[in-house]
Parts: C-alpha cells; sequence; structure tokens
C-alpha cells in the first residue's frame, strides 16, 4: 500500500481557501478501520464549508462523509469487521462515551463529538479511517454508489421516524426538491404518505424527478397559490406535517426542520407556533439507530438510485465535481476516490 494519498482539504476559513493536498494514508490502530474509498457524495454542508459560510469544520481537513469502500486494514481490537469488507460508515469518529447521549448511542448530540470530514479527515481522498461502532457492512446487491448516500438517507430517516414519526394516513409538505427532499420524498412513499412537493421556477426539472419518484402534487410557489392547493386537499385544515418549512400545518401539525441554514438566525413564525399549537422540531445528522433502516430502504430498491446520481468525477476532478454542484442543476454528484479500482 502506498503510505501517501491525496486529498481535498479545506485549509482554512473563509471563501474557497481549498486544496488538492498530498497526506499520508492513516494507520488503522486499536478499534480503528482503514477504508479504501469508493465514491463520496459531495453534501450542502460540503459547500457551506467551500463558501466559508459553515462554522463547524476545523481546519485544515479533508471534507467528505457520504462514502462506500472497502476494508484495506483493521486494527488490533476490531472483531466484527475484516479486510475485503465492503462498507460504508457513520460520521461519528470520537464521542466522549459517558454522556447522557452517548450512553443512549445518540451520538449526534455528544457535545464532544468529532464527525468525519468536518473535524477529522473525511472521506474525498483515497483511504479514510472509521471507527469499528460505525461501520456498516453493505448488502451484497447493494452498489458502492447507492452506499455512499447511505448517510444522508440516515439524516432523512432520522427526521422521518425518530423526530416526526411519518405515518401512512398523513399529508405533508417537503420544501424544496433537492437531494435531501427528494429523499424525504421516496421514505414518504415508501411509508404511504400523501406528499406536496414545492420549489421555484428554477427547480422546473427536479420537480419533474419529484413527480416521477412518486410525488402526489408538485407546487411551483412562484406560479401557484400554495396555500390554496393545501386548503383543496386537506379541506381546509392544513397539513400534518411540514419538512424544511413552514406556514400551512393544521393545528398540532408538525414542522421538522431538517436542512441547514447558512445564517443561523432566522424569522420564526412564533404566534403561529402558539396559536395552532405547531410542534417545531430540530432534527440533527443521525445516529446508530437510523443507518440499518436507510441501508434496508437502499438495498430494496425504494431509493431510485441511477436517479439521484446525476453526475460523477474522479477525485482529480474535485473542484469542478463542486462547480457543478455551485451550479444548481445537478441532483447528486459523486467523487470517484480509486475510480481504477471500483
Amino acid at each position: 500500500m502506498s503510505k501517501t494519498m491525496k486529498g481535498v482539504s479545506k485549509q482554512a476559513p473563509g471563501y474557497d481557501q481549498m486544496a488538492f493536498i498530498d497526506l499520508s494514508v492513516p494507520e488503522a490502530t486499536d478499534d480503528k478501520v482503514l477504508i479504501k474509498v469508493a465514491y463520496t457524495g459531495i453534501c450542502g454542508s460540503d459547500i457551506h464549508t467551500f463558501k466559508g459560510e459553515y462554522k463547524n469544520p476545523t481546519t485544515p481537513v479533508v471534507l467528505g462523509h457520504e462514502f462506500s469502500g472497502q476494508v484495506v486494514e483493521v486494527g488490533a481490537n476490531v472483531t466484527k469487521v475484516k479486510v475485503g469488507d465492503r462498507v460504508t460508515s457513520e460520521t461519528t469518529f470520537y464521542v466522549c462515551g459517558e454522556c447522557d447521549y452517548c450512553k443512549e448511542k445518540q451520538y449526534n448530540l455528544c457535545p464532544h463529538r468529532k464527525g468525519i470530514g468536518t473535524q477529522q479527515n473525511g472521506s474525498m481522498a483515497n483511504y479514510v479511517l472509521a471507527r469499528e461502532e460505525s461501520i456498516h457492512l453493505l448488502p451484497d446487491h447493494l452498489s458502492y454508489e447507492g452506499a455512499a448516500m447511505s448517510e444522508p438517507l440516515a439524516c432523512c430517516v432520522h427526521a422521518m421516524y425518530q423526530k416526526s414519526h411519518l405515518e401512512l394516513k398523513d399529508t405533508i409538505i417537503i420544501m424544496g426538491p433537492g437531494p435531501i427532499g427528494l429523499y424525504l420524498l421516496q421514505i414518504a412513499k415508501e411509508i404511504g404518505a400523501f406528499v406536496i412537493m414545492t420549489g421555484i421556477t428554477k427547480d422546473a426539472h427536479r420537480l419533474a424527478l419529484a413527480k416521477k419518484l412518486g410525488a402526489d402534487v408538485i407546487v411551483d410557489t412562484m406560479k401557484e397559490d400554495l396555500a390554496k392547493v393545501v386548503n383543496e386537499i386537506t379541506d381546509g385544515y392544513g397539513v400534518d406535517k411540514v419538512y424544511d418549512a413552514s406556514g400551512l400545518i393544521r393545528k398540532q401539525g408538525q414542522f421538522i426542520q431538517v436542512g441547514l441554514f447558512a445564517n443561523k438566525m432566522v424569522d420564526l413564525d412564533t404566534e403561529s407556533i402558539i396559536q395552532r399549537e405547531i410542534e417545531y422540531i430540530g432534527s440533527r445528522s443521525q445516529n446508530p439507530y437510523d443507518w440499518p433502516i436507510a441501508i434496508h430502504l437502499l438495498a430494496k430498491g425504494a431509493i431510485n438510485i441511477d436517479e439521484m446520481i446525476t453526475k460523477k468525477y474522479p477525485l482529480t476532478e474535485w473542484r469542478e465535481a463542486f462547480d457543478k454542484v455551485m451550479e444548481g442543476n445537478e441532483i447528486k454528484v459523486m467523487i470517484e476516490s480509486n475510480p481504477e479500482e471500483f
């Protein structure tokens, strides 16, 4: 194995400050697992980091946290993962193990948590290091490309299954037909909920895809009156749950915030929350309970992998891949870390 590798690194705070650098291949010690990376999906948070809008990452740090690959080395304390295994990994790299959240495996809430691609070098490199507890084995028939979508899908599972308890009878709105919105849509349709997907005029191709993926109603809010559409569908009651935005929720409905904002302070209609007894629910990332469900959904074909992945670039063309995401016309863009080997 080569002792050096290439990685896409955020070198310092601020806009861009990115570099394609040489790194030492990390060593798998103790409970750590070294993975040769197959694919990494570019996440919205990677774009926020590129633009200097996301304050969470430590710098310098290699980006990338939506990934799949093959195990090439394991530490001395690893017992359940072996060289050759096809895997994906949760983003949790370090937690204290002592707080109440850790004791319940809610690692996403540990105050000392360090994540892959934010505080620990991530997967936009030839190799990435993960801890054994975070590893998930892939079903034989699940592709590496599909497996690289397990992390954002797990975030959506967290929002819909753990935080809002989506039900078959629910009528919901999903605001925004980006990758997360389209994952939420496909989970909701797998459950059997009635889904209204909204977007704006420039999202026309994404709204068309949403319809193809099962949305019951699509609404261009720049051309159509969403309130009128909702009132007609729900007989004036409003929807049961809204994901990512609010305003049209029925009394005692739920608003679930899944996406991140570049600006952490946003206007909130507290009057509606109080008067209509709306639950405003934050959904942060994912935890170990979400991953088996996400992988199951991918493996059974509930998520249309081919429609979701619209571009692939080799690691050496990472900047073009980022530019393509920022143009806003793609759904999910993948980086191939070792394209000649997978």
